[in-house]
């Protein structure tokens, strides 16, 4: 039931980010924050048992470790890139969080090029000459 503390802690911290919002527009701010940095350290613990996991199947299935830590990297940039926009977004500066949603698309094709490159490879040694 760790969704329900997960709501909890959004909802009370949003209720005193209303409150307080008037007054204190700043506090407010830091609050969200703070619940979104809880949540986040929150979640850790289920992200390393998903990591764990996909690293025993890749194993398993004879894949490259690198090719799975890349594409982890990726999903991490994609998460990393969100909070931060969503946080920016929140202190009212749109134009920022759109700017660190593009520096995270294009992060994340610069990490995804080795990999593109080895599928066009693939395909072309499969193509008859």
């Amino acid at each position: 039931m760790e969704i329900v503390q997960i709501v909890g802690l959004g909802l009370v911290a949003t209720i005193l980010a209303l409150v307080i919002k008037d007054q204190k527009p700043m506090f407010a701010f830091l609050i969200a924050i703070a619940s979104g940095v809880i949540i986040f350290f929150f979640l850790i613990g289920k992200i390393a048992e998903v990591i764990q996991i996909l690293e025993k199947l890749a194993v398993q299935a004879d894949l490259n470790l690198v090719f799975l830590e890349t594409i982890l990297k990726i999903i991490g940039i994609a998460y990393i890139a969100e909070f931060g926009a969503q946080i920016t977004r929140d202190a009212g500066q749109g134009a920022i969080a759109s700017k660190i949603e593009m520096a995270g698309k294009v992060l994340i094709l610069v990490m995804a090029v080795p990999i593109i490159q080895i599928i066009i490879e693939t395909v072309i040694d499969l193509l008859p000459a």
